[in-house]
Order: structure tokens, then C-alpha cells, then sequence
């Protein structure tokens, strides 16, 4: 990942392959951020005017490359769009820094060392600044030949990223600096351990080996690892999970990471929906529907990332983390509609789709979790296209049985940069899933599916537990282009969320 470094070198002594500023778009033009002083004053304060000549107007992500004026060490000055002028007075938001740090930092795929100059007023600002670097820096190339000089090792085409990005206008000694930068390497090398999981092929990432991968890092950080495999699940009554891998040659999981803290007060459990690949069973999913199920254990490697985040920066809080991993393919035994499993809660599902898997495995962890009373859970899925539908595809939905702990998530994803959405849970849709033959129906009405899916969950929360779900259908995996420090593929989602909702626990502030 990118080295990040805080400095305080006067950027036109700085040795770098480039300078990146920032610019705003103000009433009447191009604004020159602060942090930009320098270049601003070799080109006699005409910056904003020689930007605006070549097409900058200072919107999001607008990047405008050139020259760097006589005198700087940097050959290249990268002036990267803030969105709208802040009010006089008033700072930037620390949003627009993380996505114009993101955008540059894609910009200069291929250099070795970048200074950034964008404004820094305190060290919130210098921390969103180094998770935009690191995320935006993210290249997913385990599978590509990427060369040293950026033409390909082996007739590849990948450029590695960014090497190197150096802080300007931090304060390297200031404890409250340091610890802003230390939180952002942290936090952003889990969250693309995040991304690369479900960028991975699901013929590399099948159940079993996305335990072995929890397991090795659980024993480089300290946290307890257990993992139940197929014998130990069905001797344990698992039948959700295990009905969803039947269907499989690859067994399923459920893994279970625990990171103890000796000033806890409190218990988080993250729950996390994992399956490696969705064919949608029996019920299979129509063409042009397959092509990105690898990504439907975002859920599951976001809370790895979380439980991973947490121990590496030593929370207060005690978090369980719990991966409920199985492939969903068809075959002969595999599940079929109409199918009664029973849960590990002792409950039975009718199974209407076999596509509607996610809950399935979801209901055993979420009641596992239970058992040891956390103060509260948060599930995190790819649950519904609904949602989707509902949402769009940048922003996830938050359902829970508690209105204060859904604003608490809800501000805890607003604090971190995560675009997100409070969601009812409307109880005249708990009749559409009843069934004539089984406890509940894992289907019930069409219209408003995500919200219903979200009531089969609660079904499976133990009584008197705070909960919350997080559908993450929309924002886990990027089909588009990549914007800000949102790559193409897997983005991460939810893990800042998990994270600053375990600090803010941590702190006191529950909700």
C-alpha cells in the first residue's frame, strides 16, 4: 500500500514526481485552496486565472494537470477540483478532502512520490486526507503482470500506484497528527484487505480458504479465531447455513474472530453475510444476472476488516465479528423450493427461493451472536436488489429494532464518509412471509422486499438485543467507472462505518 508520511517542507523545495493542490469552484470561477499558497505566489497570484484558462472550474474530482512553475523541485503541479467553495471562515469538509485526495491519488497511477497540498486545518482534516490517498491509491493486481517502470512485467499493462505520498501542512510531532495518520493507514489497509477479498475469484475464495485467510490474520493480531466447519455446524444444528452450501462441492464456514479489550465496557457483534458465489441455487439468477457474485461476501469481509481495524488500533470495546461463509450453487443436493430447513435458533423456513440465500445463513449467525448478550449487533449483507431499487447504487440502507441505535449508525456512516440511509421495518410485511407448513417463509411481498428481508432478520435476534442491518447491495461493488477514491470492482463499503460505530461505542456513545 502507499506509504503516507506527515512533512513539513516547503513544497517548492520538496523532491517529488508531483505537487498535487486544491481548487474550488467559486461564485465567479476557480478558487485557489488554501495550501496552495506557494504555486499561487510564482505564478504572481494568477493561479486561479491560468487554471481557468485551461478548462479547471474547481468541480469534484475535475483533476487539471500542468507545468510546475520555475523554481519547484516537482515537475508537475495537480490541481484537484473541492467541489463548492466553503463559506468565509468555514473549513472544507472533510468529505471533499477524502475525494480529492482519492481522485489525485488515481491520477498519479505510476509515480513513485506525491506532496499533497490541500488544506489542513486541523488533524480530522490531515486524516481524511491520508484515507483519501490510500484509497484512491488502491489497485487491485494480484492476477495482472504490473512492472516497476509501468509497462508490464510480462506484456501486462497495469501501472503499480502511487509509492509513496507525503502530507504537507501537518504537524509530524503533534501527538493528535500522528495518531490521525496511524488510524488512516490502519483503518484503510483492512478496508482494502476488504476489497481485494471481493475482487478475489471465487475459484481462489471459496469457503474454506476465506477461513484460512481470517485465521492467519487473527493470529498476526491477537484476536481469538474459531471456525466451525461443515461437521461442526451440522452437528450444531446450523441448518441455514449449511441448507445454503448443500447445494456446493465447497463445504461452508462460520467463522467467529474475537477481539477483547481489558478496558471494555461494552460488546459489539458484527455479523457479516459471506457467500463466495451466488448462482442463485436452484432458483437460478437469468443471464447477465452471474457475472459479479463473487461480491456477495462484501458483508463478511467487511466485518473482518472492522474486527481486523478495531484490535490494530486497540478500541476500548470488545468486537465479535461473525462470517457465515457458503458457495450457493445448484446440483442435486442442493436445496430446493418448498424445502423446510431448520435453524440453529430451533425455527423452521420454508424455502420459497433459493435465491434469497443471504438471510438464510444471516438467521444462524445473528442467533449465535445473541447468545453471548452483546450490547448490540449490526449484520452487514448484499442483501436485496430492492434495495438497490430504493437506494441506488451509492448509498446502503439501515434497518433496526431501535430508533436511537439506527440514528447512531446512521451518523456513525455520515461521520465516516459512507453515503447511507435509515430504512423502516413496517410490520404489516411480517404477514407475507408466513407459510402453511414451517415457522416463516424465507419470501414474502414483492414491493418493499428489502425491508422484508430485513424482518425475516429480526425474527433472529435475540429477545431484549439491540440490532441493526446494513443492506449493502448497492455500494459493496462498483460496475462503473471509478470516481473519488471508489475504485472499479470491490469499494470496501461499510467497514468505516463498522469502525467508527465500535469507537463511538468505545467512547460512551452508544446511542
Amino acid at each position: 500500500m502507499t506509504a503516507l508520511t506527515l512533512s513539513t517542507a516547503a513544497a517548492p523545495g520538496l523532491r517529488a514526481d508531483a505537487l498535487v493542490i486544491g481548487v474550488a469552484k467559486g461564485a465567479k470561477g476557480p478558487v485557489v485552496a488554501p495550501g496552495a499558497e506557494a504555486v499561487d505566489k510564482a505564478y504572481d497570484g494568477g493561479l486561479a486565472g491560468v487554471l481557468e484558462t485551461l478548462g479547471a472550474s474547481g468541480a469534484e474530482g475535475e483533476v487539471t494537470k500542468l507545468p510546475a512553475p520555475s523554481g519547484f523541485k516537482t515537475p508537475l503541479v495537480v490541481a484537484v477540483g473541492l467541489g463548492d467553495a466553503p463559506a468565509k471562515d468555514s473549513g472544507y469538509d472533510a468529505e471533499a478532502l477524502r475525494r480529492a485526495a482519492g481522485a489525485a491519488a488515481r491520477a498519479l497511477t505510476g509515480c513513485r512520490k506525491a506532496a499533497f497540498a490541500l488544506p489542513v486545518a486541523d488533524a480530522d482534516d490531515a486524516g481524511a486526507i491520508g484515507e483519501g490517498v490510500l484509497l484512491g491509491a488502491y489497485s487491485f493486481t494480484a492476477y495482472k503482470d504490473t512492472a516497476k517502470n509501468g509497462k508490464g512485467a510480462k506484456g501486462g499493462n497495469g501501472k503499480a500506484p502511487l509509492a509513496e505520498a507525503a502530507l504537507l501542512g501537518g504537524k509530524p510531532r503533534d501527538k493528535a497528527y500522528k495518531a490521525a495518520i496511524e488510524r488512516a493507514v490502519a483503518v484503510c489497509e483492512e478496508l482494502n484487505r476488504a476489497r481485494d477479498l471481493v475482487n478475489t475469484p471465487p475459484n481462489d475464495l471459496d469457503p474454506a480458504a476465506f477461513a484460512a485467510i481470517a485465521q492467519a490474520a487473527a493470529k498476526e493480531h491477537g484476536i481469538k479465531v474459531q471456525v466451525l466447519d461443515e461437521k461442526a455446524l451440522a452437528k450444531g444444528g446450523y441448518g441455514g447455513i449449511l441448507g445454503v452450501g448443500s447445494g456446493s462441492a465447497s463445504a461452508p464456514r462460520l467463522v467467529k474472530l474475537s477481539y477483547t479489550s481489558s478496558k471494555a465496557k461494552k460488546h459489539l457483534a458484527f455479523v457479516g453475510k459471506g457467500i463466495t458465489y451466488d448462482s442463485g441455487g436452484i432458483s437460478l439468477k437469468p443471464a447477465g444476472h452471474n457475472e459479479t457474485m463473487k461480491c456477495d461476501m462484501s458483508g463478511a469481509a467487511a466485518v473482518f476488516a472492522a474486527v481486523v481495524a478495531a484490535a490494530r488500533l486497540g478500541l476500548e470495546v470488545n468486537v465479535t465479528g461473525w462470517l457465515a461463509l457458503a458457495e450457493n450453487m445448484p446440483s442435486g443436493s442442493a436445496v430446493r423450493p418448498g424445502d423446510v430447513l431448520r435453524m440453529y435458533s430451533g425455527k423452521t423456513v420454508e424455502v420459497l427461493n433459493t435465491d434469497a440465500e443471504g438471510r438464510l445463513v444471516l438467521a444462524d449467525a445473528l442467533w449465535a451472536a445473541s447468545q453471548e448478550k452483546p450490547d448490540a449487533i449490526v449484520d452487514v449483507a448484499t442483501l436485496t436488489g430492492a434495495m438497490m431499487l430504493a437506494l441506488g447504487s451509492r448509498t446502503f440502507g439501515v434497518m433496526a429494532n431501535d430508533d436511537a441505535f439506527r440514528a447512531a449508525v446512521h451518523e456513525a456512516a455520515e461521520e465516516s464518509g459512507e453515503a447511507a440511509w435509515p430504512m423502516p421495518l413496517p410490520e404489516h410485511l411480517r404477514k407475507g412471509m408466513e407459510s402453511a407448513t414451517a415457522d416463516i417463509a424465507n419470501m414474502g411481498e414483492r414491493m418493499g422486499g428489502g425491508l422484508v428481508a430485513g424482518l425475516f432478520l429480526r425474527e433472529f435476534v435475540g429477545e431484549g438485543i439491540t440490532w441493526a442491518h446494513l443492506d449493502i447491495a448497492g455500494p459493496a461493488f462498483n460496475e462503473g467507472g471509478p470516481f473519488g477514491y471508489t475504485p472499479k470492482g470491490g469499494t470496501g463499503s461499510a467497514v468505516r462505518t463498522l469502525v467508527r460505530l465500535a469507537e463511538r461505542t468505545a467512547a460512551g456513545d452508544l446511542g
